[in-house]
């Protein structure tokens, strides 16, 4: 015997013995279970957006102003360092370049495998 057919034996012998109860415990068990009916969770079926929406809302209210600004400073201080780092990035190649374009060296020089090497130690000094 599997479950369902288990659980329907179970509901029969209920259904059957309902009409033996006393009135009381009738009205009884009909108000615990209208109580558990009102206390049920209800699905409401939403847009991915709009759950989205209601999840950031959520959340955000209960942030507290210090946090948001700790927030902000972060988002600002990883900004600010990632382009102070693109521009020394910048800086050493305007370096090279104006070393290459300055010099009169050969084609040969160019594929050369220390030639990187030499440019990125004479660039330091």
């Amino acid at each position: 015997m599997n479950e369902m057919h288990f659980a329907y034996k179970i509901r029969q012998q209920l259904n059957r013995r309902l009409h033996e109860l006393p009135a009381s415990s009738v009205s009884r068990l009909e108000a615990a279970r209208q109580c558990a009916l009102a206390r049920q969770r209800v699905v409401v079926h939403q847009s991915v957006l709009a759950g989205a929406g209601s999840f950031l809302q959520h959340h955000f209210e209960q942030l507290r102003p210090k946090q948001l600004l700790l927030a902000l400073m972060v988002v600002l201080g990883i900004t600010a360092y990632t382009y102070w780092h693109a521009e020394l990035s910048i800086a050493e190649l305007e370096v090279i370049d104006s070393a290459l374009l300055s010099d009169d060296l050969p084609i040969a020089a160019f594929t050369d495998k220390g030639f990187d090497a030499w440019l990125k130690s004479s660039a330091s000094q």
